[in-house]
């Protein structure tokens, strides 16, 4: 490796599933290659109580993955206060950097929505207890999610809205809160009008990339089994959107990832 390449900013996955079953087959080989490609971390995200205890294996076996704990919205149907306890501890585990993904998802409607509220809330809660920040999933839920923000103050201890999904009014209202932004994939489909003028509107410091890996691989891999390889193509993306230049986007949003993460 020469000197030059050594100086290339290296790139921050802030939200993956490494977890899923899409990398049963080379899930080894992958997360071990990562850093050689120029990946420096990931976190590994969790959204059910089976992923939750499948991403602490992943941070207890690889030096770079770090996880979030917290269930999913539309996995929240068979929850109790005893899982809460539960996951709690998990939070206090070295590498858990997050409560997440938590939030309301009126996408698959399910379960109903006041289950889907009850636990978001718990969630928000929990965060505080052990001051961890918090990994916003919002589906078709634009309004409800934010008023829950507001009233419960979910953005006190500092978090990401996931895979942005709404417009620069909204955007508006999370950069207020002091929320980071992720953006993913979708920044490089054709079609993503409202998203790219988020990433023009949103300063350069509050915006994180992430993969949200299997899922959401960008242009010219969309359709694809996606994976942190892939998150060159969402910097260089928003290199053009921002007119900067790459090596800038990737040093500017792996420092982003680390404060959000608060890892040093």
């Amino acid at each position: 490796m020469s000197m030059h390449e050594t100086d290339r900013p290296m790139l921050f996955d802030s939200h993956s599933h490494y977890d899923d079953e899409a990398f049963d087959e080379d899930r080894d080989a992958l997360l071990k290659s990562l850093p050689e490609n120029g990946i420096e971390g990931v976190v590994n995200v969790g959204s059910s109580l089976e992923t939750v205890k499948k991403t602490i294996a992943l941070m207890d076996e690889y030096d770079h993955v770090y996880g979030a704990i917290g269930i999913h919205p539309n996995e929240t149907g068979g929850l109790t206060e005893s899982h809460i306890q539960w996951l709690q501890v998990q939070c206090g585990l070295p590498k858990a950097v997050a409560v997440g993904e938590i939030g309301l998802d009126y996408y698959w409607d399910t379960p109903e929505r006041p289950v889907q509220k009850k636990w978001f809330e718990r969630q928000l809660q929990m965060a505080k207890e052990v001051d961890l920040p918090v990994i916003i999933h919002s589906r078709d839920a634009a309004a409800d999610t934010l008023d829950m923000m507001k009233a419960l103050h979910g953005g006190e201890t500092g978090g990401v809205i996931h895979c942005f999904s709404y417009g620069k009014e909204l955007a508006r209202e999370y950069l207020n809160m002091g929320l980071y932004i992720g953006v993913g994939g979708v920044v490089t489909f054709k079609n993503a009008k409202k998203l790219k003028e988020v990433v023009a509107y949103a300063p350069m410091d509050r915006i994180v990339l992430e993969t949200d890996c299997p899922y959401l691989a960008p242009v010219p891999n969309r359709g694809k089994r996606n994976s942190s390889l892939n998150l060159p193509y969402v910097a260089e993306e928003i290199a053009g959107i921002k007119g900067l230049p790459v090596e800038e986007v990737i040093r500017i949003t792996t420092e982003n990832t680390k404060a959000l993460y608060h890892l040093r």
